[in-house]
């Protein structure tokens, strides 16, 4: 990555702040003078990456530092490329990378079960917790679910009673 040097007092609003006589928060703060030492601000060293780090269409550049656990990869990598071309104030961008972390986690138990480890749903999706501390809502969630997967189950078989 190439350092860019960037000119704070070219990104609009920087430092409108940074008047002492324009405090709006004066009489509920004690004022000791630092709180406007910030727009002196030196950019710090950026981040070195070895992974492809997705960025917000409103930014520049990348922020000095950020999380690199692991790659965008798969259908949730793809969703979250497509999500993140959006503006960050349009719906789409947010459903998109929602859908993303769902499909991100079927992924990860598919993949978990293709090296022979069983994913622990039930203790993933925090139902143990729901059994100690809310145990109704965790048998409305069960009935809910059943309910419905015998929805479904019943819809295939009058679907293949129908054809046949």
């Amino acid at each position: 990555m190439e350092k860019k040097r960037i000119d704070p007092t070219q990104i609009p609003g920087w430092g409108m702040d940074a008047d002492p006589e324009n405090e709006p928060t004066y009489p509920m703060k004690k004022y000791t003078g630092d709180d406007h030492q910030r727009s002196k601000w030196e950019r710090p060293t950026l981040q070195q990456s070895n992974v492809k780090i997705l960025k917000s269409t409103e930014r520049p550049a990348l922020s000095a530092v950020y999380g690199t656990g692991q790659a965008p990869s798969g259908l949730s990598g793809a969703l979250r490329k497509f999500g993140f071309s959006y503006s960050e104030n349009m719906n789409r961008r947010w459903l998109t990378l929602i859908l993303a972390d769902r499909i991100d986690i079927m992924e990860e138990n598919v993949n978990d079960l293709l090296h022979g480890r069983i994913p622990n749903i039930f203790k993933e999706r925090g139902f143990g917790m729901l059994a100690k501390y809310k145990p109704g809502l965790l048998v409305w969630k069960a009935t809910v679910r059943l309910v419905l997967a015998a929805g479904v189950v019943a819809a295939i078989c009058a679907i293949r009673k129908n054809n046949s």
